[in-house]
């Protein structure tokens, strides 16, 4: 395709700018129209950007024959809704996370998508941050061995949300980072969680993910700590990997340390275990801006037809484990089966 993707960002609130001016910096693609409601906001995008056209109207942009992707960056609940409107009018879509309010509707766009053979793709942005690559690089590489546990904290002092328990908050970059590391999804989420300030609000919750290969993580999140954390322990079989997104530079270390068992042994006495400690370091990782990344991914995904590392399946995954976790909160912890053929499309005839 020679000519430019025409494209059409709806909602211009808090993120809508920001892929504005990252699909327009890109040179394949046209930003022809930007939508929203609010007047104001329109206004401001129309200053910043004199070329794109502001409308209200979402039927003129999905009506427009010239556009090719429609990306979805309003609240969630009116994802669904514009998401399924742009590809019935056979427009590629990228949303913002999450994807649906629902694994049904969810399942739904992933469907419609795959009959309309258009591109379905999900804003997890963190999956295209230069150090999550890296990390993915260095797992799938073999050399930190068979990954045993993954232990992720997200952690601040606020802000509340009124709507969503912190788990939906802040959970959805912890959850999308370990299925993009594992390949696999779970096969149960458990999930505990107390509310403290907001009847009913969960604002600290501990997720627990069991995978049917005997892998195991951990998501603990909170509204309720002093301090900002950001961080993931992948821990393998031969080594560890300590990714810190709030560290400015080394944001990737890498321990060479391992617990080994002995081969054999005959007799309890002669049992001991190994403990290996080695060094540590940090990798260099070039920044970039991971929102530029992801842009042109969504773009690349069009032009190419392959499915993007964030598909409407990786989103519909996430809601998912966000509903089994709400069931488990409900039920004291309990365990909650995850339907993994949910998403699954049929073959073509």
């Amino acid at each position: 395709m020679d000519r430019k993707i025409a494209i059409a960002v709806v909602g211009c609130g808090y993120w809508g700018p920001n892929l504005i001016r990252n699909f327009s910096a890109l040179p394949q693609c046209l930003v022809r129209y930007v939508c929203d409601k609010d007047g104001k906001r329109l206004a401001h995008m129309k200053q910043l950007y004199p070329q794109v056209e502001a409308t209200a109207d979402f039927g003129k942009v999905v009506g427009d024959g010239d556009v090719n992707a429609v990306v979805v960056a309003t609240p969630v609940h009116l994802h669904y809704e514009l998401a399924k409107k742009s590809l019935e009018a056979g427009k590629h879509v990228f949303v913002e996370k999450p994807m649906t309010q629902t694994s049904e509707q969810g399942n739904d766009l992933v469907q419609l998508a795959a009959k309309k053979k258009l591109t379905l793709m999900v804003g997890h942005t963190f999956i295209y941050s230069a150090p999550v690559r890296r990390i993915r690089e260095i797992v799938r590489s073999g050399d930190i061995g068979e990954i045993q546990y993954i232990s992720s904290r997200r952690l601040n002092l606020g802000l509340f949300q009124k709507d969503i328990n912190v788990a939906w908050d802040l959970a959805p970059h912890d959850i999308s980072i370990i299925l993009h590391l594992l390949g696999t999804p779970p096969i149960s989420v458990n999930c505990q969680g107390k509310a403290h300030i907001n009847k009913d609000i969960e604002d600290v919750t501990n997720m627990s993910l069991n995978f049917d290969n005997g892998g195991f993580a951990t998501i603990h999140s909170s509204w309720l700590d002093p301090n900002k954390v950001r961080e993931m322990v992948i821990v393998g079989s031969k080594r560890m990997i300590v990714y810190d997104d709030n560290q400015p530079l080394e944001k990737i270390k890498i321990y060479d340390k391992r617990v080994e068992t002995p081969p054999h042994y005959d007799t309890f006495a002669e049992f001991q275990y190994s403990y290996h400690y080695g060094d540590m370091y940090a990798p260099y990782i070039k920044q970039v801006e991971p929102l530029k990344v992801e842009c042109q991914h969504f773009l690349d995904s069009i032009l190419s037809g392959k499915m993007p590392d964030t598909s409407g399946l990786d989103g519909l995954r996430v809601i998912q484990i966000l509903e089994a976790s709400s069931r488990s909160l409900k039920n004291g912890g309990a365990k909650v089966e995850i339907d993994r053929t949910l998403g699954a499309v049929p073959a073509p005839a």
